[in-house]
This record gives structure tokens, sequence and C-alpha cells, in this order.
């Protein structure tokens, strides 16, 4: 009889275990006891140390395999640490996400504890956030209810009341436009009153009524600490107030745990995340055995002396050092560009270059800042016929608010005519909430903006004699010519989204004043968190890294600056960066 199942790896010897690791690895595998903070760099192998770690502990006979809890973020990270662990011998250990380990405690507990059965999961935020403004008589767009369902995640990630959310909103949150401080707690409450009136949680309900349950029952407790003893928390850079505040409730008096992190790739602040939990492990555990991971294996020296100088001096930087390559492999290039399409131009024809030089596409990588620079780029790399695939977001024309325009825009073409297409295209585009300025809040309702703005610069780009329906006949060919991405493409991502890959050739664009750092990081904090997605980027590089930016966007945009990040990457003028015209 066959089964799907993976079939048992026998166990690795501890010897063999410890020998396939490098010094600095090895010290964190054999740490197996108390609190140790592993400070791992980008591309030292920190994935490598933590499960060979975890299986040299079930080798060695300290670490009984169903008292193990790897705690990471996401389902495709926690999916990596099983398959690893499975390959080591390791394979009875749990391997979740925060929220998977604590829905599964959840489920077992409710009906002992509340009776019944669990309450169901909300499937969208958002509709309920709908419904919770109707209420209200509050009238919110797709992106403006997106935005606020981020409100209501960060609130619960954060430990804040809806009084404290209150204090907390009028001081230092960025709502969409039609959203006042007050009206925000309002719909919050609301979203609460529907919520209940349900009898549905959502996934952030998990973890506070998993960390209730656990702090009010002391039996739970009780049989949730007999039943992990020995934690490894990775990503911990990324660990929220609840996430941590659970984590304490997990351990209760003991202290054997083991995070892993880097605080140069805390990214997500804005969804609530605190490196200082990284920071200050050592000062909350005395006897913390810390460990550096500081060799690279994944960049060339010029790519890991550029990322070191991006992050020289930061609160928490390791010092990346390359073990890849003997020879300091090739220079990190910086281009300037007159404009975003000579820039995407630019990009796609080094891109050419480099698959003819023998570099496979699906080692190449575009990042970028924000979604809406897809666009340019997804059209310079088609020109090119060169294959690409967009990662950790819709294409440009599967957009929901670009369908919406498109539909819009071609409705329009058949009774409008003879009007100069910029007003014709504007007016259609005012109807669907574009604005000439970009509206100040961050989020879905800035990237609408963008989406419908960069529809508005296709129009702005045309010639002068483009008629609306030509214009209108125009997108549709641009939307009707995409087609599903082939196995082997170039990736374009985010720079979030990118977090966690590499690829042998990296281009990160749009480095100017406004994308990197953004706009609406008007604070110190806010360009810190800039600096270091930048960081991120960079480090995903392994052979060969190109900046670029350009002095003006598509339409209507005052010269551009160069970021002010890229003054610091060059290592042969002090204070300002390298450049070659594009």
């Amino acid at each position: 009889m066959s089964s799907s199942a993976p079939s048992p790896v026998a166990p690795a010897s501890p010897e063999a275990l410890l020998e396939a690791l490098d010094d600095e690895q090895r010290q964190a595998a054999e740490a197996l006891l108390g609190p140790v903070v592993l400070l791992a760099g980008a591309g030292t192998g920190k994935t490598r140390a933590i499960t060979h770690r975890i299986a040299y502990g079930v080798a060695a006979g300290v670490y009984p395999p169903n008292r193990v809890m790897a705690l990471t973020f996401t389902a495709r990270a926690a999916g990596e640490l099983r398959s690893r662990l499975r390959a080591l011998g390791a394979g009875p250990v749990a391997a979740r996400t925060f929220h998977a380990a604590a829905l599964s405690q959840l489920n077992f507990f409710w009906p002992q504890v509340i009776g019944g059965q669990m309450p169901r999961l909300v499937a969208s935020k958002g509709k309920l956030l709908g419904h919770a403004a109707e209420t209200l008589h509050l009238k919110l767009d797709t992106a403006s209810l997106r935005d606020m369902a981020a409100e209501v995640e960060w609130r619960k990630v954060s430990r804040l009341s809806l009084q404290q959310y209150a204090a907390a909103v009028r001081s230092n949150r960025t709502l969409p436009t039609r959203v006042t401080p007050d009206a925000a707690v309002d719909l919050l409450q609301a979203y609460e009153d529907v919520k209940d009136s349900r009898r549905q949680i959502d996934f952030e309900d998990v973890l506070l009524a998993t960390a209730g349950m656990i702090e009010s029952e002391p039996w739970v407790a009780s049989q949730v600490r007999e039943q992990y003893r020995f934690f490894v928390v990775d990503e911990y850079q990324d660990v929220s107030p609840l996430q941590q505040d659970l984590l304490d409730l997990w351990l209760g008096d003991r202290n054997d745990l083991c995070v892993v992190g880097d605080a140069s790739q805390t990214i997500y602040s804005f969804a609530g995340a605190k490196s200082e939990y990284l920071l200050g492990f050592a000062s909350r555990y005395r006897a913390a055995r810390v460990i550096r991971l500081e060799q690279n294996y994944r960049s060339t020296p010029r790519i890991t002396e550029t990322a070191n100088r991006l992050m020289r001096g930061r609160p928490g930087a390791l010092a990346l050092s390359a073990a890849r390559s003997a020879t300091p492999g090739t220079e990190v290039v910086v281009t300037a560009y007159p404009h975003d399409g000579a820039e995407a131009r630019g990009v796609a024809a080094a891109i050419a270059d480099q698959i003819s030089a023998g570099v496979r596409p699906e080692e190449i990588a575009v990042l970028y800042r924000v979604n809406v620079q897809a666009a340019e780029l997804e059209r310079a790399l088609g020109d090119a016929g060169i294959p690409y695939q967009v990662r950790g977001s819709q294409r440009f024309f599967d957009l929901p608010e670009v369908k919406q325009a498109v539909l819009a825009l071609r409705g329009a073409s058949v009774s409008i005519s003879g009007e100069p297409l910029f007003k014709s295209v504007s007016d259609v585009l005012r109807s669907l909430g574009w604005t000439q300025e970009a509206p100040a809040s961050r989020g879905a309702v800035r990237d609408r903006w963008e989406s419908l703005d960069a529809i508005m610069g296709l129009a702005e780009q045309m010639p002068a004699s483009t008629s609306f329906r030509e214009f209108t006949d125009e997108l549709m060919e641009r939307q009707a010519g995409q087609h599903e991405p082939t196995v082997s493409a170039v990736t374009l991502a985010t720079l979030h989204s990118a977090k966690g890959l590499e690829w042998d050739a990296v281009h990160l664009v749009g480095l100017s004043e406004g994308l990197v750092p953004i706009s609406h990081a008007t604070t110190l904090a806010g360009v810190d968190e800039e600096r270091r997605l930048l960081y991120v980027g960079i480090t995903r590089a392994r052979r060969e890294l190109r900046l670029s930016w350009s002095a003006a966007g598509p339409h209507r945009s005052a010269a551009r600056a160069p970021s002010r990040f890229l003054a610091e990457l060059d290592s042969r003028t002090p204070g300002a960066a390298a450049t070659r015209a594009g």
C-alpha cells in the first residue's frame, strides 16, 4: 500500500551534523540549553544553523523531538524548516507560524474552557469593516477598507485597547483621507461589535484568546508547557508585542529559548514588528549566549561591502564578510537616467546583455519600492522580448482599480470625442477618485492612486493627435497582451516581497528621493526603515548588483534627486555616489 507521506529519514550522527557547519554555525548548534541569541546577517546560513542545531539536539538525546517548537512568521518559511528538519532526521519536530501554533491550541482548549465549538474565523476583514462602516453611515472605498484592516491588525498586535489606540491615532498614525481619528476609533469599535454579533474571531483574536487562556487557566498553561519545552524563533526581529507576550506564556519560568534574527532586516515596523526584542535579548536574559553569524556565503565582496557601508553605525548592524569568492566580483554600478521610461528600457537592455552572456532569466531580478513601478518595467521587458513574472502582487493590468479604470475609459470613449485627451482621461479618472495631488496616506489608498496616476501618465505620453478611442484601444491591447509567466523568467518584485529570496543578478531601480526613501517616511524612524529595506534589496544579489534612479517620472514630475542613500554607497568618492549617465 503506497502513501504520499514522505518516508522518515534516519537521524544523522551528532558528529556528522556538526561537520557540515562553519565555526560560527557550530557554536550555535552546540549551544543547546538556556537562552541563546543568534545574530545572523544576510546570507550567513541562519536556516542551516538553526535546523542543524535542532537536529543535533535530537541526535544527541538532549531534545525529545515532540517537545521542540520552531516558530516563524510565514507558512513558506515554516514549510522550509519542516523540509530541512525532515532531511536531517528531525522530522517529528514541530515547525509552525505563531498563528498556526496558537490556532491548534485554541481549537483544542476552547471546548474545555469556553464550551462548544470555536467561533468561525473572519474570512475578510475588509468585508466585515464594510458592514461596520454601513452601521456608522461611513462611506469608504475598497482601498480605504484595506487600510483600516491594517489598523485593526496593528492595534491588536501592539496590545492596545481602543482607548490607547484613540491616543495613538491622533499622534502617529496615517489614515485614509476620508477617515478622521474619531471615525477610525468608532469604526474599529463597530468592527468588533459586528464580529462579536456574528460569533467570529479574526487571526489576531486567535493569538489574544490563546494568550488569555494560558494566562487565566493554570491547567491550560501546565498542559501547554508540558507539551513544548524547547523553543526556537526565526526572524525574531519581526516579532510583535502580542507574539512576544504569547511566547513568554508558552515559556513560563523556563529559558530554553533560541532566537534568530538581524536588526538590519527589520522592515515590518509599520505592521507592529519591534527589533527591540532582538536587540534587548541579552539584557533581558543575563545568562544569554550571544553568537554572531557574519560570514556571508551568498554575495561577492563588493556586494557585502556595499551592504556594510549602508548600515555602518546602525543599531545591531553586523559586519558581513564574503566567503563566496576570493575575487572582489563585478563593480556595483550606479546609473542615472533622465526619466522612468529611459530607466526601464536601460534595465531591460542590461538584462538582455546578461542573458546573452549566459545568465538564466530566473536568476535575474528587478526590485522596486512600490507596485506601480512595475508597469514601465513590464512594458520595457515585453518590448525587448524578455520573459518575466511579477512576484508578491498582481500584475498592473490585473489590479482591480486598473481593470475598473480601463472599462470606464472604454465606455466613455464611445460617447466622448473631440476633447483634448488629457481632459477626457482625467475626467473619467477623477470620477474614480483620482486627483492631481497624491494622497498623504500610505497603504492601499496610496497604491490605488498610484495605479490611476500611472494610467494618467500613459495618456500624457501619447502623441498630441491621439484620440480618446485610440488611447483606450492602446490600453486594451496592453491588457490583452499579458500572458502567463514562463518558468524561466526574470522576476519583478517589491523590496518587501523579495525578503528571503536571492538571485545571481539584481537590479535595484527607482533609487530617488520620494521612492527610496518613500515620500511618506517623514520621521527618523521611517527613514531608518527605508534604509533597512534598501539593505534587504542589496543583500538579495549573489554576483552582480546594479543600482539606478531617474531624474523625472513619466509626467508632471518635478525634478527628482538621487536617493540620499546612494552617496553612502560609493567607495571611491566620499559624499557622492558614482553615476553613469543613461
